[in-house]
């Protein structure tokens, strides 16, 4: 198949990924995933090019054993791009997806969901992302849809741009664009003394207890993922579920839409969401933290 410069070989495109199963799922191939990566490739690619990876990989469909990859293979071809980054004791060497090829080629490695850094190669330590992950207690998008609110308000009052992306699972993440000058830490501190506020605001609906026994039947603003070697969901990447929900970027005004669901979208229909382009001019948009952190402390102490 030609992707771009390259040509990538697709293995047995006819090898079923995601079963029909029960309550409507539709079954989708392996070339059906293909097929959405290389479709979303325009749209998707600007979320990932730079970013280090880490593969969810299920070669034997969703039914099967899951992999989590981080090194990347020595087989991959040599025109993938890859970054060594270190870890506690050593490095890792991440793939990094540049190109439409590279897309094709994780889709056919049955890479059905691509978790991206925060950070570019560039400057790995620096996040130029800031994620908001709402986590509701059981399956009540309701919940998640009043705390995006919530959110977007305050970020809103911070003056900070952000964008809601439902995650193919349960909930929403928001995005912040960040100018890449804060590290790791200052960013998750920022980010904890928002969701501290905001659950010390709304303590009967939203907590930030790490630990599920403490939630109780709270909304988890989940702000762990802003960490060196952290990764998030991309947008647009495939989840492996029933049905292979997309995560897809959002407007806030569809978060008002009663149909809204974090699984609304997938492989059949998200490229027609991509083409609306939801997050236009937002990711181009990226503050430093310290007038927000002013902002917050004038609000909150």
């Amino acid at each position: 198949m030609r992707a771009g410069r390259h040509t990538v070989e697709v293995h047995r495109p006819d090898k079923v990924l995601f079963p029909a199963g029960d309550g409507g799922a539709e079954e989708y191939t392996k070339g059906d995933l293909v097929d959405y990566y290389r479709a979303v490739a325009p749209f998707m690619l600007p979320h990932l090019r730079g970013r280090p990876l880490m593969l969810e990989r299920h070669p034997d469909g969703i039914d099967g054993p899951r992999f989590m990859q981080k090194n990347t293979p020595e087989h991959y071809p040599e025109w993938i791009a890859r970054v060594e980054v270190g870890k506690e004791g050593g490095t890792v060497c991440h793939t990094v997806c540049d190109d439409s090829a590279t897309l094709v080629h994780l889709a056919d490695q049955a890479a059905l969901t691509l978790h991206r850094w925060l950070s570019r190669t560039g400057q790995v330590g620096r996040p130029d992302r800031m994620v908001f992950d709402l986590d509701p207690a059981g399956d009540d998008f309701e919940a998640v849809r009043a705390a995006a609110r919530l959110l977007g308000e305050l970020l809103d009052e911070l003056k900070l741009p952000s964008a809601p992306m439902t995650t193919g699972s349960r909930g929403l993440h928001v995005v912040v664009p960040l100018d890449g000058r804060q590290d790791f830490d200052d960013v998750r501190d920022f980010a904890r003394a928002v969701a501290d506020a905001l659950a010390a605001d709304h303590p009967d609906r939203l907590t930030t207890a790490a630990r599920k026994k403490d939630r109780g039947d709270r909304l988890y603003l989940d702000i762990q993922r802003n960490a060196y070697a952290q990764t998030a969901v991309a947008p647009f990447t495939v989840r492996a579920r029933p049905g292979a929900p997309v995560a897809t970027p959002i407007s806030w005004d569809q978060l008002d839409d009663p149909g809204l669901h974090a699984r609304r979208w997938t492989v059949a229909d998200a490229v027609e969401q991509a083409r609306t382009r939801p997050w236009a001019g937002t990711m181009n948009r990226p503050r430093a933290l310290g007038p927000a952190r002013r902002r917050l402390n004038a609000l909150h102490g």
